[in-house]
């Protein structure tokens, strides 16, 4: 998994790239967990993601917690088609908000 970080407007916007798996997700849920600290406004960019499996599913869950317990906007966006199919499968498509 690659990622890159940009800022604008006040907003954070991660784009995650590759495979989000058991192994890289500790990278992608510290990277989204780092970033809650330093913004009211944190966007996820996910066009770029390949695979992403259960556990990196619960990096994007924890960052959505640990965002709404601060009080900071957090949204998923551009989400790949394989992004989109896990997270209608665990039903997550009604729990994030996407851009």
């Amino acid at each position: 998994m690659a990622y890159s970080i940009a800022s604008k407007d006040n907003k954070i916007f991660v784009h995650l790239n590759g495979e989000i798996d058991l192994e890289r997700s500790p990278e992608a849920r510290k990277v989204l967990l780092e970033c809650l600290e330093n913004t009211q406004h944190l966007v996820v960019d996910l066009a770029e993601v390949d695979y992403i499996d259960s556990s990196g599913v619960a990096s994007l869950v924890e960052a959505l917690q640990t965002s709404r317990k601060k009080n900071i906007e957090f949204a998923l966006t551009n989400l790949s088609d394989p992004a989109m199919k896990v997270l209608k499968l665990a039903r997550l498509d009604k729990v994030f908000k996407i851009i």
